[in-house]
């Protein structure tokens, strides 16, 4: 019989057998770091007066280092999460589910093993992140003349803040990956709702203070709340006309834990306790 830490061990034996986890780091390495190193020299280029605006506008974007940093989590968040939801529903996918069960008839170690091992893989997520952010962002903000801010306090409240986060959504993941076990179609819906629904959602809820108040509960808008900066700040600094309400970081946090517990009792009570063959 399995006990629960040969199950976490088993399971991480078992994501170390695929390319899955070293894939998803290398892509976010490169995405981030081509991303916030390009638009970190555009706002930083813009505030410090090297880059023209149109019509001679020096825009302000007030401090730019928390948002630039926060790219690790505003936008590379999708990766612990889609992490988490393949290393479940990948197994259905690919019929070792039922293997799996076989080793070890208690779902619930195997459910606690992927959410262990989900955590752990999203906070290492988290490290690549913030050295991809962090790197583009720092080295674009010194180029003209802004200080990267790294010697303060704050800034590392923001960094640690930024692995709990991306640790948080590695077990968002794994619940998505238990309620919708087909891997196509969490892949699809993690990608449609993380890079089109929430954003437009929380775009028009910055027209007015009723739907801002309501749209600070969304997921990505509670795990920017944790982390204490977002790049939408960004757009809300140079335009000043937009309502952005925000949780307090502790709060965020809880949302994060909420959701993520949320989705994995509705999947445990429904298509985990299904029969496998």
């Amino acid at each position: 019989m399995m006990g629960p830490f040969a199950a976490v061990r088993a399971e991480f034996t078992k994501i170390f057998t695929t390319h899955l986890w070293w894939v998803l780091a290398l892509v976010l390495l490169v995405y981030l770091g081509a991303l916030t190193g390009g638009l970190g020299t555009l706002f930083a280029g813009l505030q410090s007066g090297a880059i023209e605006a149109r019509g001679g506008h020096v825009p302000s974007f007030g401090d730019l280092a928390p948002p630039l940093y926060s790219f690790a989590t505003s936008i590379g968040y999708v990766f612990p999460v889609l992490f988490g939801a393949l290393v479940t529903a990948g197994e259905w996918r690919h019929q070792t589910i039922t293997p799996t069960f076989l080793a070890n008839p208690h779902r619930f170690q195997v459910l606690w093993a992927k959410i262990c091992s989900a955590v752990v893989f999203g906070a290492g997520y988290g490290v690549l992140a913030l050295a991809a952010s962090v790197t583009g962002g720092a080295l674009a903000l010194r180029h003209f003349g802004l200080d990267p801010e790294l010697g303060e306090v704050s800034t590392w409240h923001l960094f640690v803040r930024a692995l709990a986060a991306m640790a948080l959504w590695g077990f968002v993941g794994v619940g998505l990956g238990v309620l919708v076990p087909s891997q196509a179609a969490v892949i699809v819906t993690i990608l449609a709702f993380t890079q089109f629904v929430e954003p437009l959602l929380r775009l028009a809820a910055a027209f007015s203070v009723p739907t801002a108040d309501a749209a600070k509960f969304l997921p990505g808008a509670s795990s920017d709340a944790l982390v204490g900066a977002s790049f939408l700040d960004l757009q809300n600094s140079a335009e000043g006309t937009m309502v952005v309400a925000h949780l307090d970081w502790q709060h965020g946090g809880l949302m994060l834990i909420v959701y993520g517990a949320a989705v994995t009792v509705i999947g445990c009570l429904t298509t985990w306790r299904r029969d496998v063959s």
